[in-house]
């Protein structure tokens, strides 16, 4: 009796519905897809029960010829690809030709097209797979898929979606996708007869207002850097920021939205000494590059991909995020006021402390003044560097700071608040700074500067001899140059044991087993490591910590401006070292609203 047969062509392409079209909003993903393949410049969309009763996309693309209706909803056809080069190469967002029959073989699918060239326009029907004939029907040009019941054959996959609002949801993110890669393309939706969402071809950062929200927009950081063979361009949110970010992590490669542990990982790299807890990132940004240097056919959902070149991919987007978010106080205004900071002119005291480096440590207070009680405040006049102690209730210098010139974000020093905090006024209104997160942020950046411990070694006076597992062994078959650029020097001495003579000289006295394991690790996943990097921040850090102006320490008011002119030029700037917020600024307008002034 024979055990192994042939599958029928419907329990086929119902398993790979399976694979493919798990809840309305694969099916509304591989359908929006298309209708962008075929050049649509609008789509219409509208959905009934989250997408579970019925969901249909409408678009003003090529269209579909009559005698090709059948072979559009067959298993394998499809006119993205011909040859195995072109798969290597595919540019378009569907190339398989499974979408189309998966759907078909699990709900009742109608498809109506017309082209330009046709005088009327035709109509297919599939119900569970079942192949009607195509019929004359009135249409616009363009194509029309309509999708009822979702599952209706298959109750077992059909109980395994969510309540209406969940696929809902769902269904609303894969637009928001399609909608963030194609801002040039008109969407709109209709969910149970009511009008959603209606989003004009527009520029990219009108869409990502749309989508994300204009707030969302005005609190990220804008990110483009064009490598040549490859680019970046797009936002992303600065840590902290009061925005929500509402999940945001939007990647794009070659236009297809896609997750990416190499990509993801070196964004988190890029700003791991600037969140704070374990706060996410979150941005929209899309990278473009030779489609034969990334592999898209490795998810049945197309929702990943793999790059050629993992380890340059990764230093590529984590040094344009860094370059990004390398912002001193003003994150678009710092970094070209940089070179005018030393030499400016404001006032004479000014000018000398902005002439030289930040000084530290500081100079001591006078015995004479009670800089250990909270409730004291020190009153600074910007023309002299003498200072009044006034306890009980605080009471402005009669005398006034000069306007701060527009290059000066941070403005000039007018108090030090219970020898924590600096008070400067600047042009938008009043700057609160926490100086000791703001010194050591100046601190650790120097130190890092000045450090070139990646790469410089230190030999073990015996060598480490560990065992490894097989993964760890191949590990270090395959990175042994990018080992050595570490630090390591590292080689198989048997079939399980590694060899370990030498250590990046900045860590050699942490534990060398463990932080080989930890590197090894990171080269299998990702093909590169920022397990030494970060071990070497984390220890810098410290140091900057310690070497930072501590709380309670009286300030002159010539100090606190270099202070300020250093966190200017100074980049990230914004946050501390563990990701904490250095400043922060209450504008004129939200003094006066505060004061109710105006009203």
């Amino acid at each position: 009796m024979r055990t192994i047969r042939t599958l029928p062509d419907h329990l086929v392409n119902q398993i790979a519905a399976g694979e493919v079209i798990e809840r309305p909003a694969a099916a509304l993903k591989e359908i929006l897809e298309n209708s962008l393949d075929a050049g649509a410049r609008a789509i219409d969309i509208e959905l009934q029960a989250g997408g579970t009763a019925l969901l249909q996309v409408s678009d003003d693309g090529r269209g579909i010829a009559a005698d090709e209706l059948p072979l559009a909803v067959a298993r394998h056809a499809t006119s993205k690809i011909v040859t195995l080069d072109d798969l290597e190469s595919v540019a378009s967002f569907g190339f398989r030709g499974e979408a189309l029959a998966s759907i078909a073989s699990v709900s009742r699918l109608a498809v109506v097209s017309r082209t330009a060239t046709a005088s009327n326009a035709s109509r297919l029907q599939i119900e569970g797979g079942a192949l009607g004939s195509v019929e004359p029907t009135a249409a616009r040009e363009g194509t029309t898929i309509s999708v009822a019941e979702l599952f209706f054959n298959t109750p077992a996959r059909r109980r395994f979606l969510k309540s209406e609002a969940t696929e809902y949801a769902h269904c609303l993110e894969a637009i928001r996708r399609c909608a963030l890669t194609r801002h040039d393309v008109a969407f709109q939706l209709k969910h149970n007869g009511r009008a959603v969402l209606r989003w004009p071809a527009q520029s990219w950062s009108a869409r990502v207002a749309d989508v994300l929200s204009a707030d969302w927009l005005g609190a990220a950081q804008p990110v483009a850097v064009d490598g040549g063979a490859i680019s970046i361009e797009g936002w992303v949110l600065k840590p902290n920021s009061a925005v929500s970010p509402r999940d945001a992590q939007h990647l794009f490669v070659n236009g297809r939205w896609v997750r990416d542990k190499v990509v993801l990982h070196a964004i988190r790299d890029a700003l791991r000494d600037q969140m704070h807890g374990g706060a996410a990132p979150s941005f929209v940004l899309k990278i473009s590059l030779d489609p034969r240097g990334v592999d898209v056919n490795v998810h049945p959902a197309k929702t990943e991909v793999r790059f050629r070149d993992s380890q340059a991919v990764h230093q590529f987007v984590r040094r344009a995020v860094e370059r990004a978010m390398a912002g001193g106080a003003s994150a678009d205004a710092a970094v070209s006021a940089a070179p005018k900071l030393f030499g400016a002119t404001a006032s004479d005291e000014t000018s000398a402390a902005v002439q030289q480096a930040f000084v530290y440590p500081l100079r001591q207070p006078s015995p004479s003044f009670a800089v250990n009680e909270r409730s004291t405040a020190y009153f600074f006049s910007p023309q002299s560097s003498e200072s009044e102690v006034i306890n009980g209730a605080p009471l402005a210098s009669s005398q006034t700071a000069p306007l701060p010139a527009s290059e000066f974000p941070l403005g000039f020093a007018v108090a030090q608040l219970h020898g924590v905090y600096i008070l400067s006024q600047s042009a938008a209104g009043l700057v609160l700074v926490d100086m000791h997160a703001a010194h050591e942020r100046i601190v650790f950046e120097k130190l890092r500067s000045q450090s070139s411990a990646i790469g410089a070694t230190q030999r073990l006076l015996i060598p480490s001899v560990l065992n490894g597992s097989e993964k760890e062994m191949a590990t270090v078959e395959a990175h042994r140059d990018n080992l050595l650029r570490l630090g390591f020097d590292v080689s198989t001495t048997g079939p399980k044991t590694l060899a370990l003579r030498s250590v990046p000289s900045l860590l050699a006295d942490a534990a060398p087993e463990a932080l080989l394991r930890s590197v090894l690790a990171e080269l299998d996943e990702l093909g590169v490591s920022a397990t030494i990097e970060t071990q070497r921040d984390e220890l810098l850090s410290t140091m900057a910590c310690h070497a930072a102006v501590r709380a309670n320490r009286l300030l002159s008011v010539a100090e606190m401006n270099a202070l300020l002119r250093e966190m200017e030029a100074t980049e990230r700037s914004g946050q501390c070292n563990h990701g904490r917020p250095t400043w922060y600024q209450l504008t004129l307008k939200e003094l006066d609203a505060l004061f109710m002034r105006g009203r």
